[in-house]
């Protein structure tokens, strides 16, 4: 099984405390995100585990605390972008985003650190051009602290247009991907990194940009050092290629306030829900009720070890 930690928030950033708690317990409850009311227990034994993936803009809350994971194998997926705090209203300054990434990288290898340059999109402030320099400043410090660059371009779903109301982001055309394709892929290349695209229906290819996947199957097997037999996770949209997983998150939680996250349905809501949290609750939101109105399944969950064939 591969644990995602978190597409829904940043646990690294803000709930790190409870899950190494939930480490410690062995298991974690997971409302489902549609029906609250229905609850996965997730068995958190690292003989089910084959990864933990790490979702996260800023991770220094985490880094020192690393030991806490050592009998896990895990990776990070970091986000660094261009924007300002008009866009990202909670984040510290850039240069110091870039240390605690360099900082991670030193700590647990380049190869489990990569950049997630995403998402990129466009406004009367924000051009083809701001984006190449500004790409080009980060992969510069980042040169020599990650191996790879995932980068995506924006999706203006309903709850990312309510929050960027008063703001002309807007998604680009295609001729617009492809330029600033163009524009960032040299510079990746340049600085020793691969640059793959998420979720992305274009086809970028002809400039040397492939189809990538966050959660990546062979990514996984080469920190686990063994061979993995994986599946497309079905519950994601059809143009993203990651493998299946867990996700042990929820949404409406992340204070980093982008505008821009689908995560957030209402910056409003993440205040409310923040008071709810509690790190000792197997919850990531709240308590377990105790008068029967919650329902607790437990997951099937297996490790994705690729069985060994005997020669006999």
């Amino acid at each position: 099984m591969v644990l995602s930690a978190s597409r829904r928030t940043d646990i690294p950033a803000f709930y790190s405390q409870w899950f190494f708690n939930r480490l410690k317990e062995g298991f974690v409850l997971v409302r489902n995100p549609i029906n609250p009311q229905l609850v996965s227990k997730i068995l958190l034994s690292p003989e089910l585990i084959d990864c933990i993936v790490f979702w996260t803009k800023n991770p220094q809350n985490m880094i020192k605390k690393l030991d806490q994971v050592k009998d896990y194998h895990y990776y990070f997926l970091f986000t660094i972008t261009s924007y300002g705090h008009d866009l990202e209203r909670h984040l510290p300054p850039k240069d110091e985003v870039i240390d605690t990434f360099i900082e991670l990288s030193r700590r647990i290898g380049k190869e489990r650190v990569v950049w997630r340059y995403d998402p990129i999109l466009i406004s009367d402030k924000i051009d083809e051009d701001f984006h190449y320099g500004n790409f080009s400043y980060i992969a510069k410090r980042l040169q020599s602290y990650t191996d790879r660059c995932i980068i995506s371009f924006i999706d203006m779903y309903k709850k990312c247009e309510r929050n960027l109301k008063g703001f002309s982001v807007r998604e680009l055309n295609e001729e617009e991907m492809f330029r600033v394709a163009n524009l960032l892929f040299p510079v990746a290349e340049n600085y020793g990194m691969e640059m793959v695209t998420c979720a992305e229906e274009i086809d970028l290819s002809g400039i040397g940009i492939l189809p990538g996947k966050c959660i990546d199957d062979e990514l996984v097997s080469g920190i686990c050092g063994y061979p993995l037999e994986t599946k497309k996770d079905k519950h994601q949209r059809e143009t993203c290629r990651c493998v299946e997983s867990i996700d042990i998150g929820a949404y409406d939680t992340c204070p980093h306030i982008c505008l821009y996250c689908y995560a957030n349905s209402n910056p409003g809501n993440v205040k409310q829900n923040m008071a709810l949290h509690n790190p000792e609750s197997p919850l990531l939101l709240g308590e377990l009720p105790t008068d029967g109105s919650i329902k607790i399944v437990e997951r099937k969950i297996a490790s994705f070890k690729k069985a060994q064939k005997s020669l006999f």
